[in-house]
């Protein structure tokens, strides 16, 4: 299956129909390219065009794929979104209903993941009676990391005020089996959201909300690469974080100054 082009469409808002007219084909044409065939040249310049991507990104050379056994990072990038608006709602749905193992989210607030899923608990919640690992990881409102983000985006203590107001949509979550929500203290270099073998991530660029970054979707490969790199450096931070404890109040005590 061309996940590429899967996902170009879905970003675009274009339905497979749609590109079948501007290529003068067969919907079932476009359907087997879909499906993994690759069209003749003339289509694919017009596809290309049509959807304003690199036509090697939507299919990679021979030549470029034999070079890319031995770079799996490469070919583990799926897509990439200007920022985090740019990702289509149905992605991060599909994606969370799809998981079957785990879903792992690592982020400082994370408003716009209830926000824009009102009922997200509630699917976690169903995820995990099925037998996917929830683990979702938030910034430590007293944490210093987390008063250094604030100052550092000109925001203050607003920070901190948005990470108590999103952990309360997770509060159900804390008394269902699988589930675990954590706070942690540690700089944030890139926010990250794990199914499976899909991973969003969502690169920092200093004094900027996370928000206004891009967005890299990467799939996996048979090959250690960037996937691997982000999905162990979430490992590292989740190892350090502490449960999350509702109502608690005061200074976090790590022993910080």
């Amino acid at each position: 299956m061309n996940e590429r082009l899967h996902s170009v469409l879905a970003q675009r808002g274009i339905p497979p129909e749609s590109l079948a007219e501007v290529c003068e084909v067969d919907p079932k044409t476009v359907s087997r390219w879909l499906g993994g065939r690759v069209p003749h040249a003339r289509h694919r310049f017009r596809v290309a065009r049509h959807l304003r991507v690199e036509e090697l990104f939507l299919w990679p050379a021979p030549e470029r794929s034999a070079l890319q056994q031995g770079a799996g990072s490469e070919r583990e990038l799926v897509t990439t979104y200007q920022n985090r608006a740019s990702v289509p709602r149905d992605t991060w749905l599909s994606l969370l209903k799809s998981a079957q193992e785990q879903i792992s989210v690592l982020v400082f607030s994370g408003t716009f993941f209830a926000q824009s899923n009102p009922h997200v608990a509630k699917m976690l919640a169903e995820r995990a009676s099925e037998g996917v690992r929830v683990r979702l990881c938030f910034g430590d409102p007293n944490g210093q990391a987390v008063a250094i983000r604030g100052r550092e985006e000109g925001i203050g203590d607003t920070l901190a005020a948005k990470i108590r107001a999103s952990l309360t949509y997770y509060r159900p979550l804390l008394s269902e089996a699988g589930c675990e929500v954590r706070l942690h203290d540690t700089t944030l270099y890139t926010s990250m959201f794990r199914y499976d073998n899909n991973l969003l991530a969502n690169p920092h660029v200093w004094g900027q909300p996370a928000s206004a970054n891009p967005i890299l979707h990467l799939r996996r490969a048979d090959t250690t690469g960037w996937f691997d790199n982000y999905a162990q450096s979430f490992e590292a931070v989740w190892a350090t974080a502490r449960p999350w404890t509702p109502d608690e109040e005061g200074p976090a005590s790590h022993g910080q100054d």
